[in-house]
């Protein structure tokens, strides 16, 4: 389980991220980055920080401490922004912390030497998650102690945004144009061949584990949190196991890339999880088979 804390003061608000976090104290004398469940981004992003970030921590990359924060409003009472107010009122009871790094630099290509060992690793976590905000632009990496650490892996998992399209997201290719790392020349080979096999089921339920029940309630298409738990497990289990087919070959050879490309075809054959049957589309209907044929098509 995560350790969890109870806030005691409201800091400051980071108003550089989306989700609009906030620094907060806490009773273990500890100082966090806090993403609310009251943001406009909601819960699921604090799911996907708990699965990619936990998973990444257990694949040998480095990713601060979380925590959950027990929050109550009143401690930022003397916040004067009315929007933060509003999210911070709508966020009492647990959200997420990333232990603060004291005198952490955001990442920029160029800031530090990142060898293509670690850079391969980091990129196919984020394609094996499909993680598309960590961008030149928006590195979502920090420099502290002349190390790269992960930070910001919220938009991470975007099938459980909607679960009757996850099929066609089992074999979808990562867009690598943009990623931060591309730049140093990320072995993905290498990083597939040591992380795709410790990628599995056992490890994705000590994870999946890690996330809080009322993070998981009330999710259409499923009559249970272990079921929901299960999806998740049953769809990252499955795009490891076929990972030829969405590992980016941009910095690959031309033999590479056709080796790539006839692995990608072989992995369409790949046995879909069972659960995917049991997911009603609008209408009611299972969207395995129309999903599936349409991304194979």
């Amino acid at each position: 389980m995560l350790d969890q804390v109870t806030a005691v003061r409201y800091v400051d608000p980071l108003r550089a991220g989306g989700s609009v976090p906030g620094v907060v104290e806490t009773d273990d004398l500890g100082t966090y980055v806090v993403k609310f469940t009251g943001a406009g981004q909601g819960r699921k992003a604090l799911v996907a920080e708990v699965i990619v970030g936990e998973l990444g921590r257990r694949l040998g990359l480095r990713v601060p401490p979380l925590v959950l924060v027990d929050f109550d409003p009143a401690v930022a009472a003397g916040e004067p922004d009315p929007e933060i107010q509003d999210i911070l009122r709508a966020s009492a009871g647990l959200n997420l912390g990333m232990d603060l790094l004291p005198g952490a630099r955001d990442f920029r290509p160029g800031l530090l030497e990142v060898d293509p060992a670690e850079a391969g690793r980091v990129v196919w976590l984020d394609a094996l998650t499909g993680n598309v905000d960590r961008t030149t632009a928006n590195p979502n990496l920090m420099v502290w102690h002349d190390r790269l650490w992960l930070i910001d892996n919220g938009s991470g998992l975007v099938f459980h945004h909607r679960w009757s399209g996850a099929a066609a997201a089992l074999l979808k290719a990562y867009p690598m144009a943009a990623h931060a790392l591309g730049g140093y020349h990320p072995d993905l080979r290498a990083a597939d061949a040591a992380l795709a096999p410790l990628v599995t089921e056992a490890l994705l339920r000590e994870v999946v584990d890690l996330v809080p029940e009322q993070w998981l309630t009330e999710e259409p298409g499923f009559d249970s949190v272990p079921a929901l738990r299960a999806a998740y497990v049953a769809q990252l289990a499955a795009r490891a196991a076929a990972s030829a087919a969405w590992l980016p070959t941009c910095f690959a050879t031309e033999e590479e890339q056709r080796a790539a490309e006839a692995a990608r075809a072989a992995a369409t054959l790949a046995a879909r999880p069972g659960w995917l049957k049991q997911v009603p589309d609008l209408h009611g209907r299972s969207q395995v088979e129309s999903d599936w044929s349409r991304h194979v098509d």
